[in-house]
C-alpha cells in the first residue's frame, strides 16, 4: 500500500488492521472490459476551469477544475485506447423531470435542490464536449447513484459477455462508489484509475479509493491501465457489439463466430 494515494490520510492502526485481515488483495484485469465514463457531464464539471467554489455558485453539483486539469484529460486517454480496440463506451448522465419528483428523497440533502442545472434539456446534463459520446457508444439515463440502478446495464453486459469494468468519472465517493459496488455485485472485476475519477472534496476521493482498493475494486493508475488495454486485441465485442465494429469501417459479420 506504500506510496498510494490515499497515504496520506491512512494512519498507521488502520494500515495494520488492513493489513492483518488481508484486505487489499489486487484482482486483476478482466480479459472483456468495458469502459464507463460515469456523469461527465456540465452539471458536475461546470463549464471551465475555474476554483471549485467559484464554479459551485453557477454549478451546485460541479468538482471544480479537478475535473478539466486531471479527470477529463485522463479519460480521453482512455477512449482514445479504447476505441482504437474497439471496446464498448458506456456513458451515464442523469436528467430529471422538471418538477424534481424523481430525485426522490435526495432533495432532502441539499437547500439548493430547486436550482435548474439537472433538469432535462439543460446544458448540465450534457456530457462535456472533450470527452463526448461518439457514434457506436452507449448512453444511459439514472435517476440514483449506481449506474446498474433502474438502467438496462446489466443486460447490456450480458449480451456483450463482458468480464469486467473501468470505471472513469464522477463523484468518486458517489456514483462510481455505487456503480464499483454494484459491479462486483454481479462478479465483474472492477477497476479504477485514480487520475481518470474526481469528486468535490478531496478527503472523500481518497478516503473512498482507499475503501474500494481493500474491499471491491483494483484501485490503479492511467498509464497502468493503458497498458493493459494497450495489450488487448482489437475487436474483442466485434460480434457481439457490431456498432464498434461499424463506428470502425469494420464488417462485424466477419468477426461472428
Amino acid at each position: 500500500m506504500s506510496g498510494a494515494i490515499w497515504d496520506d490520510v491512512l494512519d498507521d492502526v488502520d494500515r495494520a488492521v488492513f493489513e492483518a485481515a488481508g484486505w487489499g488483495r489486487r484482482a486483476g484485469f478482466g480479459r472483456r472490459p468495458v469502459i464507463m465514463v460515469i456523469d461527465v457531464n456540465y452539471n458536475f464539471c461546470g463549464d471551465r476551469p475555474e476554483p471549485i467554489l467559484d464554479s459551485i455558485r453557477r454549478w451546485r453539483y460541479s468538482c471544480g477544475e479537478v475535473a478539466w486539469t486531471t479527470g477529463i484529460p485522463a479519460i480521453a486517454r482512455i477512449l482514445e485506447v479504447a476505441r482504437r480496440k474497439r471496446l464498448p463506451v458506456v456513458y451515464t448522465t442523469n436528467p430529471r423531470r422538471a418538477d424534481g419528483f424523481d430525485l426522490g428523497v435526495w432533495t432532502l440533502k441539499s437547500h439548493r435542490s430547486d436550482d435548474t442545472v439537472d433538469v432535462r434539456g439543460h446544458l448540465g446534463n450534457e456530457i462535456v464536449a472533450e470527452v463526448a459520446p461518439r457514434e457506436g457508444d452507449i448512453l444511459l439515463e439514472k435517476r440514483k447513484p449506481s449506474a446498474f440502478f433502474g438502467t438496462p446495464l446489466i443486460s447490456h453486459l450480458t449480451m456483450l459477455r463482458a468480464d469486467s469494468l473501468i470505471l472513469t468519472g464522477t463523484t468518486t465517493s458517489g456514483c462510481v462508489r455505487a456503480t464499483a459496488v454494484d459491479g462486483i455485485s454481479h462478479d465483474l472485476r472492477v477497476t479504477v484509475p485514480h487520475e481518470a475519477v474526481f469528486d468535490r472534496s478531496r478527503l472523500a476521493h481518497k478516503a473512498t479509493l482507499l475503501d474500494l482498493h481493500m474491499k471491491y475494486a483494483d484501485v490503479t493508475d492511467t498509464a497502468d491501465v493503458l497498458a493493459h488495454l494497450e495489450g488487448l486485441e482489437a475487436g474483442l465485442f466485434d460480434a457481439e457489439f457490431p456498432p464498434a465494429a461499424l463506428a470502425a469501417g469494420v464488417d462485424a459479420e466477419r468477426a461472428a463466430p
